[in-house]
């Protein structure tokens, strides 16, 4: 399985330990899921709001 970040474009080299626990994360809370069955690529996307109060 192949684990990848990118931040503004930019690819974020991740060791095989943070691939792992960004992996497991991330399939722990797809497969609770209703109606997430069979994906072949999931995509996680935050975007910053303009909000100056926002970190």
């Amino acid at each position: 399985m192949k684990v990848e970040l990118y931040v503004d474009g930019k690819r974020i080299p991740l060791n095989k330990f943070v691939q792992s626990i960004l992996r497991d994360v991330n399939l722990a809370m797809i497969s609770n899921l209703k109606g997430v069955e069979g994906w072949k690529v999931v995509e996680v996307r935050i975007e910053r709001s303009s909000e100056s109060s926002e970190k």
